[in-house]
């Protein structure tokens, strides 16, 4: 029996390309325009993008000064829970912040780190609070749910945002973890 390879390299690349079309076009319409719509819906987002991994749902967004990121994470939540299943949202939030909020971050990161070590969340706006003063015009805003710790600083023009997990994350050193 002689076998022709034309036939044979054709229904190939015909199945590849239906194999793969098919999956672009579910993976396009039925995922990620959802999910992009309910995103971008959602007030107080100035640009958003979303990359849905097989165990992550990654919405990267640009707030506005006004932006409640407590209130953006649950609605995509809620509202994109058929499309997200149980993968986990991460939200990677690009924001305005100047060297000099960074700064100040970077000293108050301490205590806070302190607090979500101990998991005393009621301490990170007093700690937060007590710093304040240390920068002239700067306003916190604290917020928590069941996942995040929200920290939004602001000195008037520019705004830095800050999502601390609730659940520590392994490291993964010690092989009987």
């Amino acid at each position: 029996m002689k076998l022709r390879l034309w036939p044979i390299v054709t229904s190939v690349i015909v199945s590849s390309v239906v194999l793969f079309g098919g999956w672009f076009l579910y993976d396009s319409l039925a995922m990620e325009n959802p999910l992009s719509r309910i995103v971008q819906e959602q007030p107080g987002i100035e640009q958003s993008k979303i990359n849905i991994g097989s165990k992550t749902v990654t919405v990267e967004l640009t707030p506005k000064a006004d932006a409640n990121l407590r209130e953006i994470y649950q609605s995509i939540v809620e509202k994109g829970g058929s499309i997200i299943g149980a993968r986990n949202v991460e939200l990677v939030v690009k924001d305005s912040s100047t060297p000099e909020l960074d700064r100040w971050w970077s000293d108050a990161l301490f205590d806070v780190a302190e607090a979500m070590e101990g998991r005393r969340y009621a301490a990170i706006p007093a700690a937060l609070e007590a710093k304040k003063s240390t920068f002239p015009g700067l306003q916190v805003t604290t917020e928590m749910d069941d996942k995040y710790v929200y920290i939004h600083l602001t000195d008037g023009s520019h705004d830095k945002f800050r999502l601390l997990p609730r659940q520590a994350q392994k490291i993964g050193v010690w092989p009987n973890e």
